[in-house]
């Protein structure tokens, strides 16, 4: 399968300005999918147009807030909108980006993500997905949700990864002409090693003259699974740079 032609949803987001950088740097023709280019993945608005020969779709486009019913409906409506589109623009496949231990959430927006997943994966386009850990900017996101000079970070186990090296992996996995056999676990990219989030968000709240304290994580949905690493990698995960502290140190 040769693919020339990308189209990307939730091209302008976080992860998907990088897999737009990737894919424009090696060569592909890409149409970027998001509302702030016209095209609205939810109520359908430009999306069988921004489709029109396009080859693959990565899909990357997320919900905005934590709220599981909210989430599950973005998800489910996206999910549907863009295996109707693809399948009748001609699309091969679709990728998207998903979260290391989705397939043991319980609870929030990652079993949200479970549930997009399953109806991604229920056809009819043939879907590949990738798990990611929890990315480097979301401890930016974290202290942002709280007001004050003092924030509450729990010290959950994670394995954080920039997103840049989500958006290469993601690409690596769009081109790969061997798809992941059925059976096979669902390929994982996760950060080079394991930190807590209170002590990563301890780094950034020294830059940002804001005071870190660690929580045991009580009030997070799946706290006692996170606790247990259930969002850790698992072993057939590609490991890969920057750390958190060597991340940080390239950000403006």
């Amino acid at each position: 399968m040769n693919i020339t032609k990308f189209a990307v949803a939730g091209a302008t987001g976080r992860l998907g300005r990088h897999v737009v950088d990737v894919l424009t740097e090696r060569g592909h023709h890409v149409v970027s999918m998001s509302r702030a280019t016209g095209v609205d993945i939810i109520t359908g608005e430009g999306l069988a147009e921004a489709l029109t020969g396009v080859d693959a779709i990565i899909d990357v486009a997320s919900w905005h807030s934590s709220d599981q019913e909210a989430a599950t409906e973005f998800f489910r409506t996206s999910a549907r909108n863009l295996h109707e589109a693809g399948q009748q623009a001609g699309v091969d496949q679709i990728t998207a980006a998903s979260i290391i231990g989705a397939d043991k959430a319980t609870a929030g927006f990652v079993a949200a993500k479970k549930v997009h997943e399953e109806l991604l994966l229920s056809g009819p386009l043939p879907v590949r997905i990738l798990r990611a850990a929890q990315f480097h900017e979301f401890v930016g996101q974290l202290l942002d949700w709280q007001q004050g000079d003092v924030a509450y970070v729990p010290a959950l186990p994670t394995q954080l990864v920039a997103c840049r090296t989500v958006a290469e992996t993601l690409v690596d996995l769009a081109l790969d002409p061997d798809a992941p056999a059925p059976g096979q676990p669902i390929p994982e990219v996760a950060g080079p090693r394991e930190e807590t989030m209170s002590e990563a968000a301890q780094l950034l709240g020294v830059r940002r003259g804001v005071k870190v304290v660690g929580v045991d994580g009580s009030g997070m949905p799946d706290a006692g699974l996170a606790a247990k690493g259930a969002f850790l990698p698992g072993p057939h995960a590609k490991l890969a740079g920057p750390t958190f502290e060597q991340w940080l140190a390239t950000q403006p």
